[in-house]
């Protein structure tokens, strides 16, 4: 069946105007990790734009035809948003009016490109998505309807359109308003906003410090909700604004916009464009364009448009990824600036296009800078804090290009050599190694990695247990410049062979025990080297260069590889040392996995330190356990909380420790106050937090009896130097001291990034506003009076039941404050049979304690939500291989657990109607029993928010919503549930608004 459609007459005036600021078009990039066939995306291609016919146009006449060609795909070996591949004009006089480009390799990029004048970018969007749903092997949902904006204006409109009155000029922010060369600026923000296109205007706005016009294209497919169209259906609307305006007040007046339909109305221009030819149109557009830059004036100050909220899932295929998609903002003619923002899972992307004029450059970056700072998190560039401090203090956090040059690990280890050759460096059942004999163990091994053409910017796997041979290999990759990746014996071959690939190891170091593991694959074999007769490389690594890269869990299943570079290891170092008074006569025992960081600390500060480590091969068991503390030559730990306990349980008599270090978990101050009788007062047990992303450790405090006493966690403390903390909400605010929010860090020890994954760096790795860089832990934690940074669980564990969005670290961390707990872990189960939620609450005891003891005490503290199905007390915790909480196996028992009926909300009618019109709208569940549940984080925007307010007001207010609009300030301030039913009840009719019976007398569903 062929498509053709009228080219309305705003495409005729964008066909006039397109020549006069190349490209007038829309483009849509998606950027993502992992593989798309050429082929398959050719046909994918092909396929979608079969279905979409408006990605096909050609112009005949006054009509857009079907060419029946799809759009060209072409691949490019790179993309440059300055580079010419984007800026290549899409003429149709020579077509195509669409294409896709293509760039493959490590990070993967679609865009999507289609003349204005035949798409929006609704309408690019809709393609796109189609052309992914091919890739998929799905059928695409398609687009065939001819609809132009003018017909469907024609269509919606309530009454004749109107001429709208006449565009003031505008004295441009950026260069000069119609330079023919724009350049393309473009910026991530951490978080989500509501309102983003009134917060943007407001920040634009006060940037420009007088009145402003603002231009925000409206889609007119909000009036037909069903309307499968790619057409180009966005007409604007103007706002003007003040400096001072707040964006509530900004969100209101576009709110009012659109409830008047204000984009249904008819401008000048357009009615000209619909009667003049083409020629005589381009040169009155060519004559306005000399006028605008010979008096540098534009239409408005800025063009401000939304996309909207991208599932990233329909971006996805079984071998692609997408990370984040955006879209450049069109260079239109008299607009001197455009913005153009998108809303992506946990980030803004913030697309910003300005002419390249003198002097344009220094205030496009300013200018963006303002909206970014108005846009993502504010507050305190860092928090410090000190055991006595009332307030957080701001701590100069160096940037992230300081420390490239200076001594490494590698520099520091072999000056100790040279000061103390015969010193011991390790001990252990195999034997004591001296630091010269430990020295010429990693000279073989890098000899041998030279040899084999092994150098910086290789990585070398390490499988091997915890001997002399593995600690030599270590140092032996270090000195050949190329990075170790540790890894765990007891790993099936599988994981193995993933980690390795993954990792492009050059080879795999190895005890021949394990070497059936690692199948084919390249392997030196640790049995086989000699212990010295070797001269290492002249190699020096680098402070930039890498130094290991150690895997993590991932959300999805995907390990993710943590690149750690020398300066970060060496910033760690460097305050480690003395604040754990590591020096000659230190001696860590070393019993955890190398394939953790955690363990670090006892392999490298005290063979930088001049001491000497412990080496303790194989299974820790409690008699092995018992040696290392009571032998007498062990005077530092460094372990999980759980391996605390377990110390704390077989009663030891601990010999001279000086410092005991706990990480990996949440310490409790029951298990810390009895370690610190059981160690002595001389002993500092410290509590150090950090994850791998930030190198080992970057925020410590020591354990204090008299402040921390025996409930509760212990806080985690304060950054140390170079560290900078700061906490965030949900919306990427600063929070102030004593409320919950997630800790950023930045500072010298923030790992390079994931090895090839830039979803997750693009998500964990962010930009502050202020151009610093951070790392987005997903740990909650709050700021005590004293000043001390408490840790209280994860984002990723939290759980919504009956409307509470719920941490199961905090309800544990409040049960661990009742006086018989030892130890507490609250896991949230999905029920087999349901979707409902329960938590179930775990404990280790000190005294015997009732369920109900433990009930009433959480019943005291926390709402009824909030309280665990079940209580189970443990005898101990299971435990990982790293020593940490084996949560799997406590929520195995609950498998085949009887499903419990849920818990009924019986809300009152009011809200139990307005809940039941926001689900409609938003189509998703909304707990009528939540006054605190938020349209805007639930998912809605500024056009559901209206339509929601409409069929509230319409629903109680008779059939008027013009009790809508009055509410407008009131309830966009506060978008909740609780707010909408507040303005109910005191609107008039409220009696009648209480009931489920509107006055017609209907009953609402």
């Amino acid at each position: 069946m062929s498509f053709s459609r009228p080219i309305s007459p705003i495409e005729r005036g964008y066909l006039a105007g397109a020549p006069l600021l190349p490209p007038f078009a829309i483009q849509l990039l998606v950027e993502g990790v992992g593989s798309i066939d050429e082929t398959a995306l050719r046909r994918a291609v092909a396929v979608a734009s079969e279905a979409c016919p408006g990605s096909r146009l050609v112009g005949r006449g006054r009509l857009w035809v079907d060419s029946g060609r799809p759009p060209p795909v072409t691949v490019l070996p790179a993309l440059d948003l300055d580079g010419e591949a984007l800026r290549r004009p899409l003429d149709p006089s020579t077509g195509p009016l669409s294409e896709v480009l293509f760039v493959s390799g490590a990070a993967t990029t679609i865009v999507f490109r289609a003349a204005h004048a035949t798409m929006d970018a609704r309408g690019v969007l809709v393609w796109a998505t189609d052309v992914l749903r091919a890739l998929r092997h799905e059928r695409p949902l398609g687009a065939r309807s001819p609809v132009t904006d003018d017909a469907l204006r024609r269509r919606v409109a309530a009454s004749p359109a109107r001429l709208s009155t006449g565009l003031r000029w505008r004295t441009p922010l950026v260069g000069a308003t119609a330079h023919r060369r724009h350049r393309w600026r473009r910026t991530t923000i951490t978080g989500n906003q509501h309102a983003l296109v009134a917060r943007t205007i407001a920040a634009i706005g006060a940037a420009a410090g007088r009145p402003s016009r603002f231009m925000v294209p409206v889609d007119l497919r909000r009036h037909e909700r069903t309307l499968a169209a790619t057409g180009n259906l966005a007409l604007p609307v103007f706002l003007d604004v003040t400096p001072d305006q707040p964006w509530a007040e900004v969100h209101e007046l576009l709110l009012r916009a659109l409830a008047d339909r204000r984009e249904l109305a008819v401008s000048a221009a357009e009615s000209w464009a619909g009667r003049l030819p083409r020629p005589v149109l381009r040169a009155g557009l060519s004559a306005a364009e000399r006028v605008s830059r010979r008096w540098n004036r534009g239409i408005c100050t800025a063009a401000v448009s939304h996309l909207g909220r991208i599932d990233l899932d329909a971006f996805c295929t079984d071998t692609f990824t997408a990370g984040t998609v955006y879209t450049l903002p069109v260079h239109g003619p008299f607009i001197p600036v455009a913005f153009s923002t998108t809303e992506l899972p946990g980030h803004i992307e913030l697309t910003m296009s300005h002419p390249s004029g003198p002097g344009a450059e220094q205030a496009a970056e300013t200018l963006l800078a303002a909206v970014t700072a108005a846009l993502g998190p504010t507050g305190v560039p860092s928090v410090t804090a000190g055991p006595r401090a009332p307030a957080p203090r701001t701590g100069r956090t160096p940037p992230p290009d300081e420390a490239t040059v200076g001594p490494t690990v590698v520099d520091i280890f072999a000056q100790r050599v040279r000061q103390t050759p015969d010193a011991m460096a390790l001990t252990g059942p195999q034997g004591a190694v001296t630091y010269a004999e430990l020295d010429r163990r990693a000279d073989v091994v890098a000899e041998r990695l030279h040899r084999l053409g092994v150098g910086p910017g290789d990585v070398v796997g390490l499988l091997a247990d915890r001997t002399p041979a593995a600690i030599g290999a270590l140092w032996g990759v270090l000195k050949a410049g190329a990075a170790y990746l540790p890894l765990e014996p007891s790993y099936p071959p599988g994981r193995l062979a993933f980690l390795l690939d993954d990792a492009g190891a050059a080879l795999c170091l190895a005890q021949r025990r394990f070497a059936d593991r690692l199948g084919r694959r390249r392997v030196l074999m640790l049995d086989d080297l000699p212990s010295s007769g070797a001269s290492a490389p002249a190699t020096r690594p680098a402070p930039t260069d890498l130094a290991y890269l150690i895997y993590t869990s991932g959300s999805t299943g995907r390990p993710k590889g943590v690149q750690v570079e020398h300066r970060n290891l060496t910033a760690y170092a460097a305050w480690a040392l003395p604040r754990y008074r590591v020096d000659r006569s230190t001696r860590f025992a070393f019993f955890t996995s190398m394939a953790f960081d955690l363990g670090a600390t006892a392999v490298f500060l005290p063979l930088l330190a001049g001491g000497s480590v412990e080496l303790v091969p194989g299974e820790m068991t409690p008699p092995l356990l018992r040696r290392i503390i009571e032998g007498g030559g062990v005077n530092a730990l460094k372990l999980t909380p759980t391996y605390l306990d377990l110390i704390n349980r077989l009663d030891l008599a601990p010999a001279r420790f000086r410092t005991v270090v706990v990480g990996g978990e949440q310490l409790p101050a029951a298990v810390a106050a009895r370690a610190q009788r059981l160690f002595g007062s001389g002993c500092d047990i410290v509590n150090e937090y950090g994850p791998t992303e930030t190198t080992i450790g970057c925020v410590v405090g020591s354990f204090d009896a008299e402040r921390d006493g025996s409930a509760g966690p212990v806080p985690i403390g304060e950054p140390v130097p170079g560290t900078g903390v700061l906490l965030l909400g949900l919306e990427g605010e600063a929070v102030p001291p004593g409320t919950v929010g997630e800790l950023h860090l930045t500072g010298t020890q923030l790992a390079r990034g994931y090895l090839n994954r830039p979803e997750a760096q693009r998500e964990r790795f962010v930009r502050l506003p202020d151009g610093t860089r951070a790392y987005r832990t997903g740990d909650l934690g709050r700021l005590r009076p004293d000043g001390l940074l408490e840790y209280l669980g994860r984002t990723d564990e939290q759980v919504k039941i009956r409307g509470y969005r719920i941490e199961p670290g905090e309800v544990a961390a409040v049960l661990a404050e009742h006086p018989a707990v030892a130890r507490a872990v609250v896991l949230a189960h999905p029920q087999p049979a349901s979707r409902q939620i329960r938590l179930h609450a775990y404990v280790t005891t000190r005294e015997p304690v009732t369920e109900a003891a433990l009930r009433a005490h959480l019943a005291g503290l926390l709402p009824p939500p909030v309280m665990p199905a079940t209580f189970a007390v443990l005898e101990r915790f299971p435990r990982t291989s790293n020593g940490k909480v084996d949560t799997a196996v406590l929520l195995a028992a609950l498998r085949d657990e009887a499903p419990v009926p849920p818990v009924v909300d019986t809300p009152d009618p009011t809200a139990g109607v307005v809940a039941g019109i926001w689900s409609e709208v938003l189509r998703v569940p909304v707990d009528a029993g939540d006054p605190n549940a938020d349209f805007h984080r639930l998912g809605g925007d500024s056009l559901t928010f209206l339509e929601m307010l409409d069929r509230v007001f319409r629903r109680f207010g008779g059939d008027s919503g013009g009790d809508a609009l009055a509410a407008l300030r009131e309830v966009t301030a506060d978008p909740t549930l609780g707010a909408v039913c507040r303005v109910l009840r005191a609107a008039p009719g409220a009696a009648a608004a209480g009931r489920p019976e509107d006055r017609r007398g209907r009953t609402s569903s």
